[in-house]
C-alpha cells in the first residue's frame, strides 16, 4: 500500500468499500495487484472477472491434480506436523523442569564440592591413622582382651588394664573412641565383680576368700561397710543353698542336718570373715558425721543367723520328732557350746525353745488319753468288769520281781479297763517327758494334770448319771468300786509319779527355800486333789468315802517311772516299776508286762490262761 498513491488509495477505498479485510493491505501482492488495476484499460477490466474465474478454476484443478497426485504426501505432512507439535510441547516441559531443577543441582554441586574436601580431609586422617596403626590396634583391643581375661580368670591382668584404661579416660575423656572403650571396659568389669561375688557363694576355703577379697578390694567399687556386707550376703547365700537342700520330709532328719550344716559352716564363715576384717581400729571419720559401726554388721548378721536357725529348730520339733528330743537337746547345746568360742553361745535361748515343746507334747498326749478314756467310758459297762482278783476262777498273775524301793503301779485298776488304760496312757506321757523334762515345767505340767483329772472327773459323772437309773445292786458296788480306785489308787500314784519327774528338793534348791515349805508356793510337783474328792463325795456311800492321806513323798534319789502302753487293758496287764537311781537322771524305767486277757461274757467272769505281752518297752 505504500506504492499506492493517495489519491488512488481514496478512490480504491471508495470503490471497494468493505470488500477485503484489513489485514490484505499489508500484503506486498495485494498493493501490486490494486496497482496493476489502477492502470489497466476498460476492456482489461471487463475480462479480469472472467481471467480470475479461469485462473481460480485452472489453479484449483491443480491442486486437486496435486493432491490426487501428492495426497500420501500430504498426509506425512500432516502426521509429521502433529509429531513435532508434540515433540515440541516435550521439549517446552522437559526445559521447564530443567530451569527448575537448575537450583537444586547447583546445591549438590557446592555439596559436592564440601564433601569432597571432607573426604580430602579423612584421607590425610586415615594415612596418619596407617603410619600409628599398631598402637592404635593395642588401644582398641583393650576391651576384647579385657574380656578374655575376666573369662578366662586371669583377674590380675584385668585390673592392671582397668587401672590403664581409668588414666587413658582422664587424659582422653572427649574422644568418643576412648568413651567407648571405658564403656565396654567397665561392663568386662562389671562381670568380673559378678564372677568374684559368685565364687564367694561357693564352698571357698580361706585362701581364696581372701584372694577374692583382696580382688575386690584393688577393684574400688564398696566401701569397707559395703565389702562386709556384700561377703556376708554371698557366704550366707551360699549356707542358705545348703541349707534348702536338705530334706524336709522328715522333721528329725532334717533338723539334725541343719544343726551340722550351721555348726561347720556357719563356723567357717565366722572364722572367715574375722580373718578378712579388723573390727578392732574404728576408721577416722570427718567432724560432725556419725561413726559407722562396722563391728556391728557381723554382730547383726549373726543375731539373724541364729535367730534363723531358732526359728527352724522351733518349727521342726513342732512337726514332732518322737521320743528324740533328748538327743536334740544335745546336739543343740553343742552347737552353742561351739559357738561360745566366736562370742555367739546361744543355749540359753534353747531353753524356752525345747520347754514349750515338752510342755505341747505332754499337753498333747494327755488330752489323747482323756478322748480316749471318753471313747472307753461311752462303751463301758459295769457287767464287764471283772471280778475280785482273788476268785479261785482266776488265774495267778505272774508278778515281775522288783527291787527294794521299787514303785509298783496299783494292780487293782485292772479290774476297770478305763482307769487302767488313763493310766497307761499318763505314764506314757511321763515316760516321754522325761527325757526331756525342764524343771520350770512343773507348775504346767502339774496344771495340765489337774485339768485332765477334772474331765475324768466330770466324765465319770457323767456316766453315773446316765447309768445310775438302771444300775442294779451289784452294778452299784462295782461303781463305787470304780470311783474308790479312782480316788485312793489312781490320784495318789499319779501324785508319787509326778513327784519322781519333779523332785521336791529339787525344785526348794532351786528356789531357795526348805522343802517344807514348797506347798506354800502353789502347784509344784503336787497335784491338788480337793476338787475331785469334793466332785466324787455325792456318789458315793458315806461310810465308804474315805480318802487316805496323802504319802509323803519317794526317797529324793530315785529315778523316773517306766511305762508300757497298751492298747486294750483287758487283754494285756500293766506294771509299772521305779527303781532307784541318782538324782541327776530323775528318768522313767518301764518294766513291766501284760499277763492276762480278761473277757466277760453273758453276765459271767471267765478267764484264759496267761501269753506273753504284745508290747514290752524299756526306757533307759
Amino acid at each position: 500500500m505504500t506504492a499506492v498513491d493517495v489519491e488512488d488509495e481514496s478512490i480504491l477505498a471508495s470503490i471497494f468499500r468493505d470488500c477485503f479485510p484489513e489485514s490484505w493491505r499489508e500484503r506486498p501482492d495485494f498493493a501490486a495487484y490494486l496497482l496493476e488495476l489502477s492502470s489497466s484499460g476498460l476492456d482489461k477490466l471487463v475480462r479480469e472477472p472472467e481471467r480470475l474465474d479461469e485462473e481460480r478454476a485452472q489453479i484449483l484443478q491443480q491442486t486437486r491434480d496435486l493432491a490426487f497426485c501428492n495426497y500420501k504426501t500430504f498426509i506425512r505432512t500432516a502426521e509429521c506436523t502433529e509429531d513435532i507439535y508434540r515433540r515440541f510441547g516435550h521439549v517446552q516441559d522437559s526445559l521447564g523442569r530443567l530451569l527448575d531443577k537448575l537450583p537444586a543441582f547447583q546445591q549438590s554441586c557446592r555439596s559436592f564440592v564440601q564433601k569432597a574436601e571432607e573426604i580430602a580431609c579423612s584421607r590425610r586422617k586415615n594415612s596418619l591413622t596407617l603410619n600409628r596403626h599398631t598402637e592404635i590396634l593395642e588401644v582398641l583391643e583393650i576391651p576384647q582382651l579385657m574380656d578374655t581375661c575376666v573369662r578366662n580368670g586371669y583377674y590380675e591382668e584385668a585390673l592392671e588394664l582397668a587401672a590403664y584404661v581409668r588414666r587413658l579416660e582422664k587424659k582422653h575423656s572427649s574422644i568418643p573412641v576412648i568413651q567407648s572403650i571405658v564403656l565396654e571396659v567397665r561392663q568386662s568389669a562389671q562381670l568380673m565383680l559378678e564372677q568374684l561375688m559368685q565364687q564367694l557363694r561357693t564352698g571357698l576355703q580361706l585362701p581364696a576368700c581372701l584372694r577374692v577379697l583382696g580382688y575386690l578390694r584393688r577393684m574400688d567399687i564398696f566401701t569397707e561397710a559395703e565389702l562386709r556386707v556384700k561377703f556376708l550376703q554371698a557366704r550366707d547365700a551360699w549356707l542358705c543353698s545348703i541349707q534348702s537342700s536338705i530334706a524336709e520330709d522328715d522333721p528329725y532328719f532334717h533338723i539334725t542336718k541343719t544343726i551340722e550344716t550351721c555348726r561347720v559352716h556357719l563356723f567357717d564363715i565366722i572364722t572367715e570373715y574375722r580373718a578378712l576384717f579388723s573390727d578392732e581400729d574404728p576408721p577416722l571419720v570427718p567432724c560432725g558425721e556419725q561413726p559407722l559401726s562396722e563391728a556391728a554388721i557381723f554382730h547383726g548378721w549373726v543375731l539373724q543367723k541364729v535367730a534363723n536357725f531358732l526359728q527352724v529348730l522351733e518349727h521342726d520339733l513342732q512337726r514332732g520328732v518322737g521320743s528324740r528330743l533328748d538327743s536334740l537337746l544335745g546336739q543343740c547345746m553343742y552347737f552353742g557350746l561351739s559357738f561360745s568360742r566366736v562370742g555367739a553361745d546361744f543355749r540359753g535361748q534353747l531353753a524356752p525353745i525345747f520347754q514349750r515343746v515338752a510342755l505341747t507334747t505332754f499337753q498333747r498326749a494327755v488330752q489323747e488319753t482323756v478322748d480316749k478314756f471318753q471313747r472307753e467310758m461311752n462303751s463301758y459297762t459295769l457287767i464287764l468288769a471283772p471280778a475280785i482278783l482273788g476268785s479261785s476262777t482266776i488265774a495267778p498273775i505272774t508278778m515281775p520281781s522288783s527291787q527294794p524301793g521299787t514303785l509298783q503301779p496299783p494292780m487293782v485298776l485292772l479290774d476297770f479297763p478305763p482307769l487302767a488304760c488313763f493310766l497307761n496312757g499318763i505314764l506314757t506321757a511321763f515316760n516321754d517327758l522325761r527325757l526331756c523334762c525342764p524343771v520350770a515345767l512343773a507348775q504346767d505340767v502339774t496344771a495340765t494334770l489337774e485339768e485332765a483329772l477334772n474331765q475324768v472327773t466330770k466324765l465319770i459323772l457323767a456316766f453315773h448319771q446316765a447309768e445310775e437309773a438302771a444300775f442294779s445292786t451289784k452294778e452299784q458296788e462295782l461303781f463305787v468300786q470304780f470311783c474308790t480306785a479312782f480316788l485312793e489308787d489312781l490320784l495318789p500314784y499319779l501324785n508319787r509319779s509326778l513327784q519322781l519327774l519333779f523332785p521336791p528338793s529339787q525344785i526348794a534348791q532351786i528356789l531357795g527355800i526348805p522343802a517344807t515349805q514348797l506347798q506354800q508356793h502353789g502347784s509344784l510337783g503336787c497335784m491338788d486333789l480337793t476338787i475331785v474328792q469334793e466332785a466324787l463325795v455325792s456318789v458315793l456311800p458315806r461310810k465308804e468315802t474315805r480318802f487316805l492321806p496323802e504319802m509323803a513323798a519317794v526317797p529324793q534319789e530315785s529315778s523316773g517311772t517306766g511305762l508300757v502302753s497298751t492298747d486294750d487293758p483287758r487283754e494285756e496287764l500293766l506294771d509299772v516299776a521305779c527303781e532307784e537311781k541318782p538324782p541327776e537322771q530323775q528318768d522313767l524305767a518301764n518294766e513291766g508286762e501284760l499277763h492276762q486277757d480278761l473277757k466277760g461274757e453273758e453276765g459271767q467272769q471267765q478267764c484264759d490262761e496267761p501269753r506273753e505281752p504284745n508290747q514290752d518297752i524299756t526306757i533307759i
